[in-house]
């Protein structure tokens, strides 16, 4: 999902991020596990990206509007998946008519810090006792990367903060529990993730998922950083062939508790 920022929001290539960063939705099937959808529920995909695990959750018979703030994402998983609705929203401030049984989230509310917002709006839409599962980046996300890009950056001459927003379970827990929810599971564990493109991989990903993270950095430099990023990296992250990132992901189930 790419979400604003106040400094330099992220530019989405569908078409690359569907076909050189499928691992993105296709980890994301085991959090539509835990989701447990059932024919007739009414969900919310928040962050749908290009839609593919809105469509997944509406083949088991759920009613599903994916949302995301990238018009480009929402172009494109409106041409893919046209029996599946899609709305153009911001996670922070969306609100629906009816109420939904859940919200589902992969892989999307780590591009956004103002988390109450999102929780706030989040309890908006939900019965009671509806569910919230979601996937995000967990603390310590990618931390080999960004902490040797801002090193490479401030070598430089350049001050680079991280976009993202990576909690602890504790952080994470305590947030929704002061929203109204109940959690029910909550894990934090290690993904390692192979990135496509071979010796290409990382300096793709980047491209991909890093314009707000070297957005300090004028775009003719910007190679010249990711290279020497590259280089500092190789030694432990580029395995037989095949870039692997330092993933770490949090998982959630929470049941909200509206009076």
């Amino acid at each position: 999902m790419n979400q604003p920022s106040k400094e330099k929001a992220n530019n989405w290539d569908t078409t690359t991020y569907d076909e050189g960063h499928s691992f993105v939705f296709e980890f994301g099937e085991g959090v539509v596990d835990l989701l447990e959808p059932e024919a007739g529920e009414q969900i919310i995909d928040l962050g749908c990206g290009t839609g593919h695990l809105s469509h997944r959750i509406a083949d088991a018979g759920a009613n599903v509007i994916g949302l995301d703030a990238s018009e480009e994402m929402i172009t494109k998983a409106r041409e893919t998946y046209p029996e599946c609705d899609f709305v153009h929203a911001d996670a922070r401030d969306f609100s629906f008519a009816e109420p939904f049984d859940s919200v589902f989230s992969n892989a999307a509310l780590h591009w956004i810090p103002e988390q109450d917002a999102v929780l706030e709006s989040i309890t908006n839409v939900l019965q009671p006792n509806g569910q919230f599962v979601a996937e995000l980046g967990g603390i310590g996300n990618i931390a080999s990367i960004v902490e040797t890009v801002q090193d490479v950056a401030a070598e430089r001459g350049y001050e680079v903060k991280s976009p993202w927003y990576f909690p602890t379970v504790g952080e994470y827990t305590t947030k929704l529990e002061a929203h109204g929810f109940e959690v029910r599971y909550a894990t934090l564990f290690d993904r390692p993730t192979e990135l496509d493109g071979g010796t290409d991989g990382l300096s793709s990903w980047l491209r991909m998922f890093g314009d707000s993270l070297l957005a300090p950095i004028p775009d003719e430099e910007q190679q010249g950083i990711i290279s020497t990023v590259e280089d500092r990296l190789r030694g432990r992250q580029f395995i037989d062939g095949t870039w692997v990132a330092d993933y770490r992901r949090l998982r959630i189930v929470a049941v909200y508790m509206a009076e």
